[in-house]
């Protein structure tokens, strides 16, 4: 699917992850450790490291079996970044963590702690990305960050969640019609359904231009959580809340029940669903309920900076379930590796 953008489209073009390097995250959890107890929560710092084999050099080293290890999300392959694992020791004593050695990874730090870190416990991660031999209205790319730091961009799912060469959305196609899968591609098809549907109606929305403008029947997500409200009528308080980014409209993660949605947005939501009636109906067989992911994204700390040899570096902060690619594509062109 071809997603509009929200801001005139991309003034630069350029290289991404022409080394891993030139894509960097910085994970931050939801808590910060105690500095007691059965875990020990190890920060490493991988390059081009999957994360499974990560995890499996943790647990050897301290000498416990796989399932002893966890991490809360997630990360780029093609990249460096930070990330947070438990190990859980109980009465063992500390391994000399520092002397880890591995080609893809080295310990940063290690703390106690008292329960293990869960998958989804992220608050949301840093980013610094560098892009190569750019081209382009700089200055207009300036004007689009500006615009960004005040609207924000569609909260899209990005192309990683659709699996190579886009191909899991027909593959869950082909599930709801009875082929057998694994247990693990289930919950990736599923995802990838539900994924292109919400995408489908941001992409509406976003080609009407009240992707982030309140329309009637309106539901809402506040900023930074997955608490919703709505719909109620639009008041001066609540449009002063959107304007500063309190709150923001939601889509539907589909599945089975009514849309909590109302009039025009129930309408506008229908109509697309419409469109895609064997993933509506799939979904909802699935036993997937009817749930809301906000449309809006709202990057902080947004910096663009030129560098020299023809490279720029952006660098953001993004809440948890949001993706750089879908901020990054408002302003480059790129090509490289996802």
């Amino acid at each position: 699917m071809e997603l509009p953008r929200a801001h005139g489209g991309p003034p630069l073009r350029g290289i991404l992850r022409a080394s891993p390097e030139d894509f960097f995250v910085d994970e931050d959890i939801s808590f910060a450790p105690d500095g007691a107890g059965e875990h020990v929560f190890v920060r490493v710092e991988k390059r081009g490291a999957n994360i499974d084999v990560v995890a499996r050099e943790l647990a050897r080293f301290a000498a416990v079996r796989a399932e002893a290890v966890s991490y809360a999300g997630l990360k780029d392959l093609h990249a460096v970044t930070r990330q947070m694992f438990s190990v859980h020791l109980p009465g063992k004593a500390d391994p000399d963590w520092p002397a880890l050695s591995h080609a893809e990874f080295h310990v940063l730090d290690a703390v106690r702690h008292s329960r293990k870190l869960q998958r989804g416990a992220l608050k949301g991660n840093r980013f610094r990305i560098v892009l190569r031999e750019v081209e382009g209205d700089r200055d207009a790319a300036e004007q689009i960050v500006d615009s960004i730091r005040t609207q924000g961009v569609p909260n899209y799912f990005g192309e990683q969640r659709f699996g190579r060469d886009a191909a899991n959305v027909e593959k869950a196609r082909a599930m709801f019609q009875g082929r057998r899968v694994q247990r693990h591609e289930r919950s990736l098809f599923l995802s990838a359904a539900r994924s292109q549907m919400f995408n489908a109606v941001l992409a509406e929305r976003v080609e009407k231009g009240n992707w982030n403008r309140p329309l009637d029947g309106e539901v809402w997500m506040l900023e930074g959580t997955h608490s919703i409200f709505g719909p109620e009528p639009l008041t001066p308080e609540l449009n002063a809340r959107l304007e500063r980014g309190d709150v923001a409209p939601t889509g539907p993660m589909w599945g089975a029940g009514e849309l909590r949605t109302r009039e025009a947005v129930a309408d506008l939501e229908n109509s697309v669903a419409a469109r895609y009636p064997e993933l509506a109906a799939g979904l909802a067989s699935a036993g997937l309920r009817q749930e809301r992911r906000s449309l809006v994204l709202r990057p902080r700390e947004l910096e663009l900076r030129s560098l020299p040899d023809s490279g720029i570096e952006l660098s953001f902060y993004l809440n948890s379930g949001a993706y750089a690619t879908v901020l990054l594509m408002e302003i480059f062109d790129y090509r490289g590796q996802i």
